[in-house]
């Protein structure tokens, strides 16, 4: 549907290199946008970018370290540079410190997952605002990647879950701090899918009893996220600021 088309949209996706982030990457390219990936494993973008080139889209792949602001802003402007102002920005880049409880880790895993999770997010996206003001644009859109982790707590997912209930409630303050910029900031919560992030728990021996409590009885599928992710990266979602967008399979409304 035109309704959704990213046609002539200019996307930057952070984490591009597998996951997630992979996966968004071919269906905004299909529908219409020109992205840009970015993510440490250079090789891994450079790949991708060459299999959406060879089915018609247009990508470009760049190194990017989300934590580090130098990496961030010359991600940006190569972006730029390639592209043109950037329309959209899936802040997508995300880390898990492996299954284990708030006693079992130590500052390095906390600082690490909080500055990749959380701290980056609102990192690029106040460097991409201030690229909207000097660009004289008069709109933007970010679309922040959270997590049903935000909502649904179980053991062993912290500082994980932490970060991304953090990243809801910065998605809102963003969202009302930046419309008076033109500004748009939404957030898409995906349920349990089997990626890098979520392997060890859906593949554990807990896995048969875990998914009973997901009403659909399913792990979601890439595919299960298309739809949402257009409707929040495209013009369809123009009056959407603020919110967050779970894909779940009826889990937060499963009793505990």
């Amino acid at each position: 549907m035109s309704l959704f088309s990213m046609t002539g949209k200019n996307v930057l996706i952070t984490g591009a290199s597998s996951g997630f982030g992979y996966h968004f990457a071919g269906v905004l390219a299909d529908a219409g946008a020109n992205v840009a990936l970015g993510a440490r494993r250079v090789d891994k973008i450079e790949a991708r970018v060459q299999e959406i080139n060879a089915a018609g889209g247009k990508a470009w792949g760049f190194e990017l370290d989300v934590r580090e602001p130098e990496s961030v802003a010359s991600f940006m402007q190569a972006a730029e540079d390639a592209g043109g102002p950037i329309d959209v920005i899936i802040n997508n880049a995300g880390v898990e410190s492996g299954a284990k409880t708030y006693a079992m880790i130590d500052e390095d895993d906390w600082d690490h997952v909080m500055d990749t999770n959380l701290k980056s997010v609102w990192r690029i996206t106040k460097m991409y605002t201030e690229r909207m003001i000097a660009n004289g644009q008069k709109e933007g859109n970010v679309v922040n990647i959270s997590s049903i982790t935000a909502y649904r707590t179980i053991k062993g997912q912290f500082p994980y879950a932490v970060s991304k209930a953090a990243l809801v409630k910065a998605t809102e303050i963003m969202a009302l701090e930046g419309a008076k910029f033109g500004l748009r900031v939404n957030a898409l919560a995906p349920g349990y899918i089997l990626t890098d992030v979520s392997r060890v728990l859906l593949e554990s021996d807990r896995s048969e009893t875990f998914v009973k409590g997901i009403p659909m009885r399913r792990y979601g599928e890439f595919e299960d996220l298309d739809g949402p992710l257009l409707l929040l990266a495209s013009d369809a979602s123009r009056y959407m600021t603020g919110s967050t967008v779970v894909v779940d399979g009826g889990h937060i409304c499963a009793e505990l």
